[in-house]
């Protein structure tokens, strides 16, 4: 609430009704609409009344008289006070005073001869006789003049002339002497019209004298008419003063019709300037209404039902009528502008406070609720029907949606697809965009418009039982979002654009989430995004699954060019065989359990209800023992076969008396082979280390086994160099031997005839450290390198290059 109005200075400071006031002051109003009341000097001047500025209201008074208040009251503030005071009086109009009314000629006074009153302006002046040069300069104040005597007046034509008065304002300086010969002059002229013919005569006798002469000139200009017209001119004079009289009542008519009209014209003029904010009412309307001031008119109209409901006035009646009529235009226009939508909450709000001011029949606020939730529904439809009907046009072009909402930026999509992905984007997909830009647009709108019908905030009667109503709107346009959405995203998309659609999907649930939505409508696209994520896991899963089986077809491996005819790639078989298993191996012991968890966490049905098999991933695992055994028989066969070759190149006789050295060429052979493979795998994936060479090295042990055992005799020195070798296979082996090679290499010991003597004992000890020493660092590669602990992120899968 603003203070109250209060009034501190006006000018002038006193006149006569139609005056114009210049009210200064402050807290006068915010605006026209504030100011709802003027009062001055108790009469009402609010039509009157033209607002300037909260400190200046420019006014013209009313029919008053007398001191009085200026009291301004606003709206905001309320009823104000005043520090000064006005003054209205009625002005006396005389002959001689310039005048826009008809004003009545003096009547004619008698007096007790008969004559006639001198003229106005013969009368004297000072009617006391007595000089007044003194008085001047020295006015009696006014306001005091006021306080003595009220509505009297000092002047002597006045019938509420009052003599004290008439002494303040005009003597109030004089001695009191003087006004005592003052008053005996005045009894004097009174006594003197008092007195009989003989002493009026005297005290007139220059005019009785003019009088004789002029009598005396009209006897001799008559006798001069006699001889000059006849005995008989008066018949002729009385002619033309008849005719005279004609012409003078023929223009005293002309005279009183121009007065009659010029007072009907000034009477209507000021009828109209009284009530000039009636008249123009209905202009006034049409021009707000071109340029959108509705607030205006409805402040406009509720001050012209005030003021004129109850007329009897015929004029006001028609004029009344025709502001009916165009009020009434105005509703239809409000209501159409409801019906077009999309607007925004705030306009939504102000064009339903406008019909409710306007006392609209019916209910605004839930037509609005009704024309936005069937516009958002025809813009679901439309949406629909544009994008879905593209694929059918035979010269293959695309329609584009044109959304008729321009005050909202398309930058509530996260996910947009640049200008080439939109160009080879299907047409499903970007009807889907389109629909999550509908949804996220006008939904809450429609939503928090409903939410303020509800809580009151429109200012209308809250009508709980269309809750309901107004619940089912909302749940059906979101079911039929939903089902467009379903129309669109089906098998025929691939997984990228599902994936797409569903994160627009998603953003768009995200955002609806913040509405506070009923649970209802939310389960509606809850269930949809759920579906949507499992048909997305599905078309993962399958094209994961096509592009595994095209594998043998477009894998190529990079090819290293020899010479223009041949070539080679640059992986060997072997190679291609281990990276194979490598990605075998990552896919059974991180990509599947890894995604089973996950989509148990996230409540996904499991991978057999989703892809159709068992999650026991026996193919996966025959395929995994296949390329295994398709590995070691490159690596494994070669490797074996060369081992009795080479343990009996230059031809060594275990039956022979040469003394043992070192360890035999062989041994060295296959632990290089093993490092060969060793490096291989670890440079690959460090992970197949102990499950590749665990096979190597018991097939190693076996067929060293199988060679010691087909032996037929070992001398002294041969079980010496035979124990040796085994002793040092199997300690430099040791840490990818399985149980079955420990075994093996037993049994190619006892193939070996035992030891008795110490020191070949020491022998064999001193000949080991010699080997150990000299191959530690072929040795140190032989060494588990694995560590059970190994993270996840380290078993990298290993990336095929796909044609």
């Amino acid at each position: 609430m603003a203070p109250p109005p209060v009034v501190t200075g006006i000018s002038p400071k006193e006149g006569p009704p139609g005056t114009r006031i210049t009210i200064r002051g402050e807290f006068l109003g915010s605006s026209l609409q504030d100011l709802i009341g003027l009062t001055i000097c108790g009469c009402d001047c609010i039509l009157l009344a033209e607002w300037k500025s909260p400190n200046k209201i420019i006014a013209r008074s009313g029919a008053c008289k007398g001191r009085g208040d200026i009291i301004v009251t606003t709206r905001s503030g309320g009823q104000g006070t005043s520090t000064v005071q006005f003054r209205g009086y009625h002005e006396t109009i005389g002959p001689l005073k310039e005048s826009a009314v008809w004003v009545e000629e003096a009547p004619i006074q008698s007096y007790v001869w008969g004559r006639r009153a001198l003229s106005p302006t013969n009368q004297q002046d000072d009617l006391l006789g007595i000089s007044v040069e003194e008085n001047e300069g020295k006015k009696f104040p006014e306001d005091e003049l006021f306080e003595l005597f009220g509505d009297a007046s000092s002047d002597l034509t006045s019938e509420k002339f009052h003599p004290g008065m008439f002494l303040l304002q005009n003597h109030h300086a004089t001695s009191f002497d003087d006004l005592k010969a003052g008053l005996s002059h005045l009894q004097r002229k009174v006594n003197s019209q008092k007195e009989g013919q003989l002493s009026f005569l005297k005290a007139n006798v220059g005019t009785v004298m003019e009088q004789l002469d002029t009598l005396t000139l009209l006897k001799e200009q008559y006798e001069s008419d006699i001889a000059k017209y006849g005995k008989k001119p008066l018949e002729k004079l009385e002619g033309s003063i008849k005719k005279s009289m004609g012409d003078a009542n023929q223009l005293f008519n002309e005279v009183l019709a121009r007065r009659e009209r010029a007072d009907a014209t000034r009477n209507a003029l000021a009828v109209m300037q009284r009530y000039k904010f009636l008249f123009c009412m209905p202009v006034n309307i049409e021009k707000n209404m071109k340029n959108g001031n509705y607030d205006l008119i409805i402040n406009d109209y509720a001050r012209v039902k005030n003021l004129f409901k109850n007329t009897d006035v015929d004029v006001f009646k028609k004029v009344l009528r025709e502001v009916d009529y165009r009020i009434e235009t105005l509703r239809d226009v409000l209501k159409k502008k409801l019906e077009e939508v999309p607007f925004t909450l705030e306009d939504q709000k102000k064009i339903i406070r406008h019909l409710i001011n306007l006392e609209t029949d019916g209910d605004p606020a839930w037509d609005a609720i009704a024309s936005h939730a069937n516009y958002l529904k025809k813009s679901i439809e439309a949406c629909t029907n544009e994008y879905l009907g593209t694929e059918n046009k035979e010269d293959g072009s695309k329609e584009v949606y044109i959304k008729t909402d321009t005050s909202t930026p398309l930058s509530v999509r996260q996910f947009k697809l640049t200008k080439t992905e939109e160009n080879n984007a299907p047409s499903k997909v970007l009807c889907i965009e389109a629909l999550c830009d509908i949804v996220m647009e006008q939904l809450p709108d429609l939503w928090r418009l409903g939410q303020c019908y509800f809580t009151g905030q429109l200012h209308v009667t809250v009508d709980t039982e269309k809750q309901e109503p107004f619940k089912n709107l909302v749940l059906s346009n979101i079911r039929l979002a939903v089902n467009s959405m379903k129309a669109t995203c089906d098998a025929s998309l691939t997984s990228p654009w599902l994936l797409h659609n569903l994160k627009c999907i998603r953003h768009l649930y995200a955002a609806l989430i913040h509405l506070d939505l009923p649970s209802d409508a939310l389960d509606i696209f809850g269930k949809f995004i759920f579906d949507l994520r499992s048909q997305c896991l599905v078309g993962i899963l399958k094209q994961t699954e096509d592009n595994v089986m095209l594998l043998a077809r477009k894998e190529t491996w990079e090819i290293e060019y020899l010479d223009k005819n041949e070539g080679v790639t640059k992986l060997t078989a072997e190679e291609c065989l281990l990276i194979s298993l490598s990605n075998i191996h990552y896919t059974l012991k991180v990509i599947l359990p890894q995604l089973t968890e996950n989509l148990k966490a996230q409540e996904y049905p499991d991978l057999t209800t989703a892809i159709g098999f068992n999650t026991d991933w026996t193919q996966l695992e025959s395929l995994d023992k296949a390329v295994l055994e398709a590995y070691l028989e490159r690596r494994s066969d070669p490797l074996i076969g060369t081992i009795e070759p080479s343990m009996y190149v230059g031809d060594l006789d275990w039956d022979s008396d040469l003394p043992a050295r070192c360890i035999k060429p062989y041994t060295q052979e296959i632990v290089a082979n093993v490092i060969t493979v060793h490096a291989e795998v670890c440079r690959i994936s460090p992970r197949l280390l102990k499950r590749v060479l665990s096979h190597i090295v018991e097939n190693i042990a076996e067929e060293v086994s199988r060679v010691f055992s087909c032996v037929k005799s070992f001398s002294h020195e041969g079980v010496v160099q035979g124990r040796t070798d085994i002793l040092f296979l199997r300690k430099a082996l040791e840490s990818f031997s399985s149980h079955r090679a420990k075994c093996f290499f037993d049994e190619a010991l006892n193939s070996i005839p035992k030891i008795t003597r110490k020191d070949d004992i020491e022998k064999i000890d001193i000949l080991l450290t010699k080997v150990y020493s000299r191959m530690r660092l072929q040795l140190s590669c032989l060494k588990d390198s694995v560590d059970s602990r190994v993270d996840v992120e380290n078993l990298n899968m290993t990336r095929l290059t796909i044609v």
